[in-house]
């Protein structure tokens, strides 16, 4: 057909020289795909190494805490299930009605724990003839533990509740544990004495070395401060049978101190 470009003499010249083309136009962009992909490799190379020095600092604060949190138990042992339930449920909505009594609101009244477990006697079988048969379990009845913690927002009232779980029936009291309900004040006053700290010693190991600060690098932080909770035991207060008397114990706050360690790396030249 005439008017086809491709035909004859020219058009096998135009084909090849075409080709070519596609052939050099396709090594090219070979080339800058694995020029561009080992250049990877040595991205920043060209940056020289920061200098840097690292320093910690240390920072304390202290405050008053503003609540007081400890846990109870009251616990029951009958001959069934139903029974221990029964009264250690009468047991627990006491004390829960003395708590709210009290003044401390429901959301901050939390069962933590609820279990009930067989309670067995070990019986030992008497030797006969020389032979002495082992012992044996028997059943003796179920234990119900349920054990309750609360928060207490007036501090003052923790030695009074303490003693008021207690005459309600509650025979085992531990973990008091005063904190803050809004600890971030405190730790920020802590962070930044820590930073200052860092600072300041940066600033004098710059000073001595001849060298000027240009920026932080890298930072990293530690903190902690919390007291361990107080153990106290209604128990020995009262004994097993229950309080004779509401006797308070007396109960400080104190003080609870936060600590921050921070490092930070900073850039000199």
């Amino acid at each position: 057909m005439e008017g086809m470009p491709f035909e004859g003499p020219t058009g096998e010249k135009l084909r090849k020289a075409l080709f070519a083309t596609v052939v050099v136009l396709a090594a090219f962009l070979a080339i800058q795909v694995i020029a561009g992909l080992m250049n990877l490799r040595y991205i920043g190379a060209g940056v020289p190494a920061a200098n840097t020095i690292t320093v910690t600092g240390h920072g304390e604060s202290m405050g008053v805490p503003d609540i007081a949190m400890f846990s109870f138990s009251v616990v029951s042992e009958k001959s069934t299930v139903e029974a221990a339930q029964a009264d250690a449920t009468a047991k627990a909505n006491a004390t829960t009605a003395y708590l709210k009594g009290a003044g401390i609101d429901e959301k901050d009244i939390q069962t933590s724990n609820y279990s009930i477990n067989p309670q067995y006697d070990y019986i030992q079988t008497a030797c006969t003839g020389g032979i002495c048969p082992g012992g044996r379990q028997v059943l003796r009845g179920y234990e119900v533990r349920q054990t309750t913690t609360i928060k207490v927002r007036d501090t003052a009232k923790a030695g009074d509740l303490l003693a008021g779980v207690g005459s309600k029936g509650a025979t085992e009291v531990s973990g008091l544990n005063f904190t803050f309900d809004d600890p971030e004040a405190i730790q920020d006053e802590a962070r930044n004495e820590a930073i200052a700290d860092a600072k300041e010693k940066a600033e004098t190991l710059a000073k001595q070395l001849g060298v000027s600060i240009v920026r932080v690098t890298s930072f990293s932080e530690n903190g902690s401060g919390y007291p361990r909770p107080m153990m106290y035991s209604s128990m020995d207060a009262y004994g097993k049978a229950g309080a004779v008397a509401q006797v308070a114990p007396e109960i400080s706050v104190g003080q609870n101190q936060v600590t921050n360690d921070v490092s930070v790396t900073y850039e000199i030249r």
